[in-house]
């Protein structure tokens, strides 16, 4: 053999018929099991309630292509763990297709049509890739292993925070041993395949196109190996990488390296606004949420089995940093092995047994349900598009239906069927801060206006909230605009009521309001609740009621440029912003209120959570309306403590109700009263922008 052009590594060099054909039906074996495990796995997701997808087929495959080949989602918030995937990623897949040109030419193209290709420049360009893509690997790997043997890290700690120290599963070792087989088994396979290359130093005068392997074999011979010895090895080292890549590859369905498929089916069949709208319940479905596990869709399923375990939405989540029995990862997980234990057999155990409610391994508690905030910070953060809020509100629709709630979140929702509000006010009184006014606030039902403001249940009923409302409709006012409000005729928009389960109640308030809002004449609405804005705007549609809608934020920034309002006493206060899920992470609602604060005059410093990977204050999802376990500590209180480590700072900002309400209240029970206080933007707004006499707002 030429040992420049011709340059080439014989398959099964030297090996007996009876060895290669023994390597072929393992072969074929391992490729047998892994198609009966997908066929497993499809069965499972089969078994879960049909779901039609919105959109093209091909636009969502290229938007996954673009996620997966780009990483973006893997290396937000974690640029080292998303450098390492990257290594292992595109290691892995070359040398995936590596192997898949040797089998191209070796069983296909040369056999049947005399064509050989893996020679020459060819053999020595694919060599030096595929030691440059091993390394990768090895490297990748190996900061992993890293992380979790040194770093530490706390969202890489697989303890429950719904279960006891004691409890068979409160730590689940099993997923850790899953972890450091899956990290092991590569490392091992890559480095057996390394050393196999190069065991035997047969080609020196090319062998720098191969560096890695060069460097190993040197250090061989240099250890004493010789040509007969280098043989043995070779063979041996050969079969010993091939059984555990075979093996490998026969359990891809069965383990965590089936994210492989699950994350990128998983990203391709993403709902872009998953929790921002959530689905109304189908006509035919008798019951309303999620009893059994059959009761999820297909696609949820998916989702279970897509989880990596990477621990960014247990690191995100507002209620498990504050002590609550829930880490969205794992609910993930816990349903995962349900579907896995009920759903993988050949035939389905009775319903009894596919229940999801309760205590037993595999099932999720209604304590763990009911302390979700649905603040959207684990699906937001998710790389591989966990959906974990859809799936958590079917549960709780469950829970509602049985009324397994707290008492007081009862009485709620029956106050606002009876009221329309949560105050349990007369719907006649929902106007009643307008009287206070010097001017008259239009009944948009009445006479026409620009724009109606729909005000919000604690804009309209919480003294607190009151004033600022009234400072802001002196605003528009001022600035000229003409506005209206629906009086009686608005009731909640009922978006935290469809979060925590109510469905019915929900479809009751949005069709009350979309009726009121169909006997008004505007041209767009404005709301000061970044709650009702994103049920408006993302929900009302589905059931007739598309309107053209912005945050007061957006309002006060085109009012300034339109210099309908100006700043006339600069304020040089130090602030930070609190960004409102709704508005921020539900709808990207980041710069608005941040140019205002800039117009004002304002110094802003950002606290360390902001924008996407805002705190929340622990009202979403209805737990407003849910006592908090005494003596725990509250997000909002979590929230204030973070904000007072900002040196000299002198006002916390908000801009939605019930911010206001949550974070003053956290400030006097964390102790920083007196140190900084919290005030809503529209306060600023009102200091920086003279008023006439006139138009004072009573105190």
């Amino acid at each position: 053999m030429s040992r420049t052009d011709a340059v080439t590594r014989i398959l099964f060099e030297a090996f007996p018929t009876a060895e290669v054909r023994l390597f072929y039906a393992l072969g074929y074996t391992a490729i047998g099991i892994f198609c009966w495990g997908v066929y497993v796995q499809i069965r499972k997701y089969r078994r879960g309630a049909a779901l039609a997808l919105d959109g093209s087929l091909w636009s969502r495959t290229a938007d996954m292509v673009g996620k997966v080949l780009s990483h973006r989602t893997v290396d937000r918030r974690d640029q080292a763990a998303g450098g390492a995937h990257r290594l292992i990623f595109y290691g892995f897949a070359l040398l995936f297709l590596g192997t898949a040109t040797i089998t191209l030419q070796y069983d296909i193209l040369e056999p049947l049509f005399g064509i050989r290709f893996w020679q020459g420049r060819f053999y020595l360009i694919f060599s030096l890739v595929l030691d440059i893509a091993g390394i990768a690997l090895l490297g990748g790997l190996l900061y992993m292993m890293y992380r979790r043997g040194w770093m530490k890290l706390p969202k890489l700690n697989y303890a429950r925070p719904d279960r006891a120290l004691g409890d068979p599963d409160f730590l689940r070792p099993q997923y850790r041993r899953e972890d450091w087989a899956f990290l092991w088994t590569l490392v091992i396979i890559e480095a057996a395949r390394l050393v196999w290359l190069h065991a035997e130093p047969e080609v020196w005068d090319t062998r720098w196109w191969s560096p890695v392997g060069a460097i190993v074999a040197q250090a061989l011979e240099s250890a004493g190996l010789t040509a007969h010895g280098g043989g043995v090895l070779r063979l041996s080292l050969w079969w010993f990488h091939g059984l555990l890549a075979l093996t490998f590859i026969a359990l891809i369905p069965f383990t965590k390296v089936k994210h492989i498929f699950t994350s990128a089916a998983s990203l391709m069949v993403r709902d872009p606004r998953a929790a921002q709208r959530l689905t109304r319940i189908p006509a035919a479905q008798e019951t309303p949420g999620v009893a059994k596990i059959t009761d999820f869709t297909w696609k949820q399923l998916l989702n279970l089995d897509a989880c990596t375990k990477c621990g960014r939405c247990h690191e995100a989540c507002p209620a498990r940093a504050v002590g609550a029995p829930l880490s969205p990862r794992d609910v993930i997980l816990s349903l995962r092995e349900f579907a896995n234990a009920a759903l993988e057999a050949g035939s389905l155990p009775p319903a009894a047994e596919l229940d999801v409610h309760g205590k037993s391994p595999g099932q999720v508690s209604m304590e763990t349900l009911w302390s979700c905030r649905t603040c959207m910070a684990c699906v937001e953060i998710c790389p591989v598009a966990v959906e974990h809020i859809p799936i958590i509100v079917q549960m709780r629709r469950k829970l509602v239906e049985d009324g397994a709630m707290d008492p007081l979140l009862t009485k709620t929702l029956q106050t606002i069927h009876k009221t329309g509000n949560s105050f349990g006010e007369s719907k006649r009184k929902r106007g009643s801060w307008a009287k206070a006014l010097p001017f008259k606030v239009k009944d948009a039902r009445k006479e026409p206006v620009d724009v109606l403001w729909f005000v919000g249940d604690y804009a309209s009923f919480d003294p607190r909230n009151q004033r600022v409302t009234q400072i802001f409709a002196t605003l528009l006012h001022e600035a000229g605009v003409d506005f209206g409000i629906l009086y009686d005729g608005e009731s909640n928009a009922g978006n935290d009521v469809r979060r925590v389960g109510e469905e019915g109640l929900y479809e009751l308030l949005a069709e009350s309001n979309i009726a009121s809002l169909a006997g008004a004449t505007f041209e767009s609405i404005v709301t000061t609740d970044p709650h009702s804005y994103n049920t408006i705007l993302n929900e009302y549609p589905d059931f007739g009621g598309k309107y053209p809608i912005q945050h007061y934020t957006s309002l006060l920034k085109q009012l300034f440029a339109e210099g309908k309002l100006k700043v006339t006493r600069p304020l040089a206060l130090k602030t930070t912003f609190h960004d409102p899920c709704h508005l921020g992470r539900f709808n990207k609602g980041y710069e608005a209120p941040r140019d205002v604060l800039k117009l004002l005059g304002c110094e802003l410093t950002d606290m360390k959570r902001c924008r996407d990977n805002s705190f929340c204050c622990g009202a979403g999802g209805g737990r407003i309306w849910i006592p908090d376990p005494v003596g725990s500590e509250k997000p909002a209180q979590n929230r204030m403590r973070e904000a007072a480590a900002i040196p000299g700072l002198e006002v916390y900002v908000v801009s939605c109700p019930k911010d206001l309400t949550m974070f003053e209240d956290a400030l006097k029970t964390t102790g920083n009263e007196g140190k900084f206080v919290v005030k809503e933007l529209i306060e600023l707004v009102r200091e920086a922008v003279s008023a006439p006499d006139t138009l004072a707002v009573p105190a």
